[in-house]
């Protein structure tokens, strides 16, 4: 599995994997399992770094079935909003470097 442009620039852990899953699913919301499984950590990483998630408002809670809460990601929050700006970013950064490599390759062939 590639890694995303946010993870190969902030780094692989699993806070990181949290954010990207989040970002990457904005909208919609999901059970603390699901989160996990989508950001492909264990269980047990979750539950270690759930509280620095909750701390700094990335997520909130969006529903409740029995027992079992729905999150999804707080793109009210400004720290939510700095990390899709700069998400944002990095893949305008990609698009071009990309377009330049291609043009360049063009050049190179004819």
């Amino acid at each position: 599995m590639e890694k995303s442009l946010l993870i190969r620039f902030i780094g692989d852990n699993p806070v990181t994997r949290i954010m990207d899953f989040l970002i990457d699913n904005k909208g919609m919301d999901y059970s603390k399992k699901d989160i996990a499984e989508g950001a492909g950590i264990s269980r047990g990483a979750l539950f270690k770094n759930w509280s620095r998630i909750e701390e700094f408002g990335i997520v909130k809670e969006m529903r409740r079935f029995g027992k079992t809460k729905l999150y999804t990601l707080n793109t009210e929050n400004k720290v939510v909003q700095k990390l899709l700006g700069l998400e944002s970013t990095l893949i305008k950064q990609a698009m071009e470097t990309a377009a330049a490599e291609h043009k360049v390759g063009q050049v190179l062939r004819n």
